[in-house]
């Protein structure tokens, strides 16, 4: 893993999640599509139904999800990532020049992802309390990501020091809401300045919301490292397609989150090097109307105007009731030797 700051553009990993459909071809086109995008990183997820619950346990009630009167053992059988396939999406994004890793939902799934060699780990919102799993991860001593969704500021601390005690190392924290999707109002981006400070590594954010605005914004307040979700196409279906961007405008998002990182530049004050053929543009007091030597200068016979080759602005009401020494021709700019 490169080493992510604030010092370097915005972090992007693309997330298949259960994009592919149950397709490894499918798996493989977006492996396809977020190097074309010019992502930095694709995220899978690792576990299977029977490692993440148990069947019967529970259904989703709730009205508005994507997921509602779905059993959730249904869900994830739906959802999961093969773990057959993984060496290929490994092998897929290795040959496009992508950096690939994975959240593990289990310490099993950490031995697997051990045997080939992952770069990194990420930890899901979900799983951010389950300190056996933490526990594990970071003994491999590889980076680690952790979103922070449904989670308290306790609960957050408490995983940090867990992580760090059992020797984690790089840690990067994401800003996460835990909905499907999210809106940018319980987004609350100024939570990131804050967890910089609090913890004392980079902050990114886990973005369920639609678009990229809220990404550019988070950028702007310091996210390091962006994660947002990738399918083909949401007409495709597929238990995250609702949330999820397409191609093109992963693309947009690499794009513009940049130029929002750039534009960060430092605090900067005065005139730029890259301003200063410009300066010309500025107004000053130019001769308006045809002056004789002894008159005196009025609002009518000087005006402000562009360019900036005269008396700056700000001497106007001075200069005004002063006498001409010389003779001045309409369209000249009026240099200070030209008051008597």
């Amino acid at each position: 893993m490169p080493f992510i700051n604030a010092s370097r553009k915005p972090f992007i990993v693309a997330e298949m999640s259960g994009n592919h459909n149950q397709s490894l071809e499918r798996a493989l086109a977006i492996v396809n599509a977020a190097a074309a995008a010019g992502v930095d990183a694709i995220k899978l997820q690792t576990y299977t139904a029977d490692t993440i619950t148990l069947p019967g346990v529970h259904t989703v009630t709730d009205g508005t999800s994507l997921w509602r009167n779905r059993e959730l053992h249904d869900l994830y059988k739906e959802a999961y990532t093969p773990w057959e396939w993984h060496h290929s999406l490994f092998q897929r994004a290795h040959e496009k020049g992508l950096i690939c890793f994975s959240s593990p939902f289990d310490e099993t799934a950490v031995d697997f992802l051990e045997s080939l060699n992952t770069p990194a780990y990420k930890v899901a919102s979900f799983e951010n309390t389950h300190h056996p799993l933490l526990a594990k991860i970071a003994r491999t001593g590889k980076p680690v990501i952790m979103s922070t969704g449904v989670s308290t500021l306790a609960d957050i601390d408490e995983s940090v020091r867990l992580l760090r005690e059992n020797g984690c190392k790089e840690l990067i924290i994401l800003k996460c809401t835990s909905t499907y999707p999210a809106t940018p109002e319980n987004t609350n981006l100024l939570t990131i300045p804050h967890m910089t400070k609090m913890f004392n590594c980079g902050i990114g954010l886990s973005d369920h919301t639609a678009g990229i605005g809220v990404s550019i914004a988070a950028v702007a307040l310091g996210a390091v490292m962006l994660e947002k979700h990738l399918t083909l196409s949401r007409a495709d279906g597929g238990v995250d397609a609702a949330f999820s961007m397409e191609p093109d405008e992963m693309r947009h998002l690499v794009i513009e989150t940049e130029r929002a990182w750039q534009g960060l530049g430092r605090i900067e004050y005065g005139v730029q090097k890259a301003e200063e053929k410009n300066l010309i543009y500025k107004r000053s007091i130019y001769v308006a109307k045809d002056i004789l030597a002894g008159d005196v200068f009025t609002s009518q016979n000087i005006r402000i105007i562009r360019p900036g080759d005269g008396i700056a602005p700000k001497h106007f009401e001075i200069i005004l009731g002063k006498t001409a020494r010389r003779s001045l021709v309409s369209g000249s700019a009026l240099k200070w030797e030209d008051l008597l």
